[in-house]
């Protein structure tokens, strides 16, 4: 009989720190540069955004998430025999910011932890991992997080990006179960597309060499994104033998509105099949994913039994779909 992966819960996590884009435009302006709610709104879909305060770091947020995810799935943290952390922002070079979670979650039972780096494709990649190490019977249950604090490298001279990204973190806990859980996976990278969305600093003998800030070509990353993302859909229904017809909710990458209404329309969905948080949250990166489905699950929208597609695209170039049944 196959084992499968199920969600058993879903948790999220906001920093209380909320800029509208009235908010931000004013911050902007006091450097000289000129953006408006409506520019940015036309262009993108989002309204605001949360940014961590200083001290707060990725598993800070992470630990949140994680805590209301593990309430929700009626579990003690250390029934949890490993954690995945999707993140770009991590708390330090090394060690992992899985690790760290593990500490700050309390945990004694000495789980492997460690991270996955695929920038906003990050969760959807953490998910198939998780999956697979279901699947082998190397795992029970899994903590997946996706956590970020996007803030920290934004260009604030660069009102094209630093308008789009906020901070936050979404988890899910995954169990083995004789009941249909993730049903299809769907991975990609081409690392050829390196240079249209990056952060091209790394550290080196205590200084920073290159550019610690993001980088992105906006309409190449637009392009690209459309279309491999309904090529990674399409591909991931194949696997599990469904169509698009029988897709309950999408709840893609939350990084553009108009990157999300074209790749629904790709697959006939109406909007009124994709959970959007975009609006109040921002592209919030590897966090965007678990955050929208925490928010589609306790608001009632995403519900028991329902089939949910769930699909992502990032700097790397890296993209990805994940088809669950709930």
């Amino acid at each position: 009989m196959r084992r499968y992966a199920r969600i058993i819960g879903t948790g999220s996590y906001l920093p209380p720190r909320r800029l509208t884009n009235n908010d931000l435009a004013a911050e902007l302006a006091q450097r000289g540069l000129e953006t408006s709610d409506e520019w940015i709104v036309e262009r993108t879909g989002i309204r605001a955004r949360h940014f961590a305060a200083p001290d707060v770091t990725s598993s800070d947020l992470a630990l949140e998430a994680s805590k209301k995810a593990i309430e929700a799935a009626g579990i003690a943290a250390d029934d949890i025999d490993l954690i995945i952390v999707a993140t770009s922002t991590p708390d330090m070079v090394f060690p992992s910011t899985a690790a760290i979670l593990q500490h700050k979650l309390g945990m004694a039972n000495h789980c492997p932890a460690f991270d996955v780096q695929a920038v906003c494709s990050g969760f959807v990649y953490a998910l198939t991992v998780a999956d697979s190490m279901i699947q082998s019977g190397a795992a029970k249950r899994v903590l997946v997080v996706g956590s970020e604090v996007f803030s920290r490298i934004l260009d604030f001279n660069d009102r094209t990006t630093c308008v789009l990204f906020g901070d936050g973190a979404g988890a899910v806990v995954l169990e083995a179960s004789e009941e249909p859980g993730i049903l299809a996976t769907e991975l990609h990278a081409d690392g050829s597309h390196v240079g249209i969305l990056c952060v091209p600093g790394n550290v080196s003998g205590g200084q920073i060499l290159g550019d610690p800030v993001l980088k992105m070509d906006g309409q190449a990353v637009f392009k690209l994104a459309v279309s491999v993302l309904d090529k990674a859909a399409r591909a991931t229904l194949e696997k599990a033998g469904m169509t698009d017809a029988d897709i309950d909710w999408l709840i893609p990458h939350q990084a553009n509105i108009r990157i999300m209404q074209s790749t629904a329309r790709k697959l006939k969905l109406s909007m009124d099949k994709v959970v959007v948080t975009v609006d109040q949250h921002g592209n919030t990166s590897a966090a965007s994913i678990p955050l929208a489905l925490d928010h589609g699950v306790r608001s009632g929208q995403v519900k028991k039994g329902q089939t949910v597609l769930l699909e992502g695209v990032g700097g790397g170039f890296t993209w990805g779909a994940v088809l669950v049944k709930m």
